[in-house]
């Protein structure tokens, strides 16, 4: 979705007036958000949202993502990278329940003296990361069909 289609929905929930008013910018400037870009003959103008993936793609800094995930309430998750077609199925599945146990270790290992620290707690943190990455790619596998059923083998 482009960050005008973004806005568009966000101004069907907010009122175009409140967010320019606590913004203190004008009207016309959250409305021109909302429509597409110069180049593709609207008048929108380079929205917050197009400012942030472009400082995203010159830093190649996950941390712009993570913080405005933050300020939503949520986390950022790096997508997983693409698994083939013809993944096995139990491997990829070893995998999820491996990086649950590593989790766990970590987890364990931290509160074995009724105390996490602020080192332990990013440590945790990377574990959990982890594990959700490698279980998004396990999902999104399934969801393409990578695990259909095995091929019979040319007969000649």
């Amino acid at each position: 979705m482009d960050s005008h289609e973004v806005m568009k929905e966000v101004l069907k929930r907010k009122s175009a007036k409140q967010i320019a008013a606590e913004m203190a910018l004008s009207l016309s400037l959250i409305y021109k958000w909302a429509e597409p870009p110069v180049d593709d003959s609207g008048s929108g103008a380079s929205s917050p949202l197009d400012r942030v993936g472009q400082l995203i793609r010159i830093t190649g800094d996950a941390r712009v993502a993570q913080w405005v995930c933050e300020q939503a309430g949520g986390f950022y998750i790096r997508n997983p990278q693409y698994l083939p077609p013809g993944q096995a199925l139990i491997p990829s599945t070893n995998d999820i329940v491996q990086e649950f146990a590593d989790m766990l270790a970590t987890i364990a290992t931290s509160s074995a003296d009724n105390v996490i620290t602020r080192d332990e707690a990013k440590k945790i943190r990377a574990r959990w990361e982890e594990l959700k990455s490698v279980t998004e790619g396990f999902v999104k596998a399934a969801e393409s069909g990578n695990f259909g059923p095995p091929k019979e083998p040319d007969k000649k």
